[in-house]
């Protein structure tokens, strides 16, 4: 079907498989943290609600009006997939025409979602981490914590060791698996604050609402990648911690109200942004810790979306639908 300014385009997971280029992802991610420091690009009040039948939903939105990008992200979590042979995290990205308000492109957000997660969470350690760290522990063994040291590996290339923590306290055959790597040594941890104590680097990505250790066993020089804690109520990270640690956000209101900072309101933190484009100078020393909490920017699944269009538009990928406007 030859290209129509007013089709609805549809990227369907394949699609997205398709077109979704770690380079793209990157630069993406890189570009949404530039434009939210700059405040070129807004972010709209989150939208995220407990549903009766347990699952949560949420809406991520937000525009750039120099680039013509407006858009959502619709996505929550649904745990009784698991059950049904599905994955319980879904999302759905729209991008509309902010001069008309149409559709523009309707996309499978899971792989979006998952990509330009990891790729923040790389940003973090790459800005913030010690670039020498040799040993990581990580919380989790689902999609994200095997996206999270997939990229570890890539931007802490001394890593050696990932000690994983389970909420069962079992191994995992297919993460350890999965996440196997040549000069990487991959290890269940059967005790969270021992793993934790002997860690460079801790990744927590979890659906918990508990903290996952103690504060005391993190030791001076550890930096964190906070990632789970993104709907009221959900915690990862111990009381008192966030006191001995410099905080690091995607965003400080998301933060406060979503992530790891509605645990410790009053704790001054800095956005990563800001670090990335100069406005707050970093330097870390020796014996910092630091803490990124990652809430999700709705600026990044825009600027990886509109990546996407662009580059389906250009290769004739995706499904074109007439839509009456």
């Amino acid at each position: 079907m030859p290209n129509n300014k007013d089709d609805l385009l549809l990227l369907d997971h394949a699609d997205v498989a398709a077109l979704l280029l770690p380079e793209m992802v990157d630069q993406a991610v890189r570009h949404a943290f530039a434009l939210h420091a700059g405040r070129q690009g807004r972010v709209f009040p989150v939208i995220r609600e407990a549903l009766a039948g347990g699952g949560v939903f949420g809406i991520k939105a937000g525009d750039v009006a120099d680039e013509a990008l407006l858009g959502f992200k619709a996505a929550g979590f649904w745990p009784a997939n698991r059950q049904r042979g599905g994955e319980p995290h879904q999302a759905t990205v729209m991008l509309v025409d902010p001069a008309t308000g149409r559709p523009r492109c309707l996309a499978d957000g899971n792989l979006i979602t998952t990509e330009r997660t990891g790729a923040a969470g790389a940003l973090g350690l790459s800005l913030l981490a010690r670039p020498d760290s040799r040993r990581l522990c990580v919380f989790g063994t689902g999609v994200q914590a095997r996206v999270q040291i997939r990229h570890a590996r890539r931007v802490l290339p001394d890593l050696a060791r990932v000690d994983y923590i389970t909420a069962g306290g079992q191994p995992v055959a297919d993460f350890e698996s999965a996440v196997a790597a040549p000069g990487l040594a991959v290890h269940h941890a059967p005790e969270a604050d021992v793993a934790v104590s002997l860690a460079d680097v801790v990744i927590t990505a979890t659906p918990g609402r508990q903290a996952l250790f103690h504060a005391d066993a993190v030791r001076p020089g550890t930096h964190i990648n906070a990632v789970g804690a993104d709907t009221r109520g959900k915690r990862e990270l111990p009381d008192g911690l966030l006191a001995r640690a410099r905080l690091i956000v995607d965003d400080l209101a998301q933060s406060r109200s979503l992530g790891e900072g509605q645990w410790a309101p009053e704790q001054a933190g800095v956005e990563l942004g800001d670090i990335l484009t100069g406005r707050a100078p970093f330097v870390r020393q020796a014996a910092d810790i630091t803490v990124f909490d990652l809430t999700g920017l709705a600026l990044q699944d825009l600027t990886v979306g509109q990546a996407l269009l662009r580059e389906a538009t250009a290769r004739g990928i995706g499904t074109r639908v007439p839509w009456h406007w």
